[in-house]
């Protein structure tokens, strides 16, 4: 494990113990030789240009937050690379001592040593460029989960019960902060539409990868000796904004309360306790009263208004948002296909690329590991085509250029 990992905070150090548990992972991934050339020299200068870009933001006085999130993101990138140039500074240092005249065969065996261990080392330092490359950059923050039922009528509802389950289950075991923003409930115990906040290490990179179109194929648990039917569930997945930096004024805003409908107990009936606000400006129109204080019903109503005032500007700006982001943006959306969960063949089957087959189901639907390996997986092959994309970026302005 490299020195600088030693620094990182304890949630990421989680992290990263997960992704290379090798011996548990059950993913069939269909891109598993995802490498560059390390010895080409478009490939090197692109490199190196990484280190020139990490030293003049290192040695900025005041940076921005887009230029303090890519220094914290190139700087492991970096830390390898000094390595493997002080490791080939020794390799050519040994070189030269091998040419020197006088030499006993005692000498002349030091050095043949010595240079294969520096080899050795520079392979294992190579492997570890590969692995940091395509390695998912991940942040603090939160999202907002929607899950709505799609096409097969209750079955779709209690799938997607299932679900939000599901992604509570795995908030859980990330150790997330969860917050359950609404709930429409079906007769027979399913969902029509729910949405939840979920804040942590990890969660807007990790549960965008849930945005699309679920698809799962299984005998109705309405019917008994039935035929296979196949529902959809669609999920979004939209980042939350922070206070400062989606500032709403009070004077947009009109907050109402009420007392909260549905089943909750006696002292759902007898509190004020649901909240609904409009956001006069735009008519965006939010509620909550999932949980039993007001004031907390409130602040997760606030999060959730933010969040959608957000993804309507992101929409509106579609077309200025760079390569990467327009990756990210389309990974949202709930039209897409995304993944099929076939209970009659016990399988999980991820369409995107970078997916593939998992068996097991059901301990796939109990949120935990198989879930987490996935998203990394598609995090990681992501992650490869923008770095592909960047090189070939830098190529091409390079003979621009020339």
């Amino acid at each position: 494990m490299l020195v600088f990992r030693k620094a990182m905070a304890l949630p990421r150090m989680s992290y990263l113990r997960s992704v290379f548990k090798v011996e548990n992972y059950l993913l069939s991934c269909r891109h598993n030789s995802q490498n560059v050339n390390l010895s080409d020299p478009a490939v090197q200068t692109f490199l190196k240009n990484l280190m020139l870009e990490h030293d003049n933001l290192h040695t900025k006085a005041r940076r921005t937050f887009d230029e303090t999130k890519r220094l914290h993101e190139i700087k492991p990138i970096v830390y390898v690379l000094d390595q493997r140039i002080s490791l080939y500074d020794s390799i050519e240092s040994l070189k030269e001592l091998n040419k020197r005249d006088g030499k006993d065969e005692e000498m002349k065996k030091l050095i043949k040593e010595e240079a294969e261990i520096y080899l050795k080392r520079l392979k294992e330092i190579d492997d570890e460029l590969q692995t940091i490359l395509f390695e998912p950059y991940l942040t603090e923050g939160g999202v907002l989960v929607e899950v709505t039922a799609g096409a097969g009528g209750q079955e779709a509802m209690l799938f997607a019960r299932e679900l939000f389950e599901l992604y509570e289950a795995y908030a859980n075991f990330k150790e997330w902060e969860v917050d359950v923003a609404s709930l429409e409930k079906s007769d027979i115990g399913g969902i029509r539409k729910a949405s939840v906040l979920i804040q942590g290490f990890g969660a807007p990179e990790l549960m965008r990868m849930e945005a699309g179109v679920h698809r799962v194929q299984r005998i109705p648990v309405t019917e008994k000796g039935g035929r296979i039917h196949t529902s959809t569930v669609s999920v979004a997945v939209l980042p939350q904004p922070t206070e400062i930096e989606l500032d709403i004024p009070e004077r947009d805003l009109t907050i109402e309360t009420k007392r909260a409908s549905g089943a909750g107990g006696q002292h759902v009936n007898t509190t004020d306790s649901a909240v609904r606000i409009i956001h006069t400006p735009t008519g965006t129109v939010v509620e909550c009263q999932e949980g039993r204080s007001q004031i907390k019903n409130k602040q997760i109503a606030m999060q959730k208004l933010r969040t959608l005032l957000l993804q309507k500007q992101i929409e509106e700006q579609s077309s200025k948002l760079n390569s990467e982001r327009k990756l990210q943006v389309g990974s949202m959306n709930r039209n897409e296909k995304i993944r099929t969960y076939n209970y009659p063949q016990d399988r999980v089957t991820e369409h995107r690329d970078g997916g593939g087959t998992m068996h097991s189901l059901k301990t796939f639907m109990e949120g935990g590991e198989q879930l987490e390996q996935l998203q990394v997986s598609l995090l990681r092959h992501q992650r490869y085509q923008v770095i592909i994309s960047e090189i070939n970026d830098f190529i091409n302005r390079q003979k621009q250029e020339s």
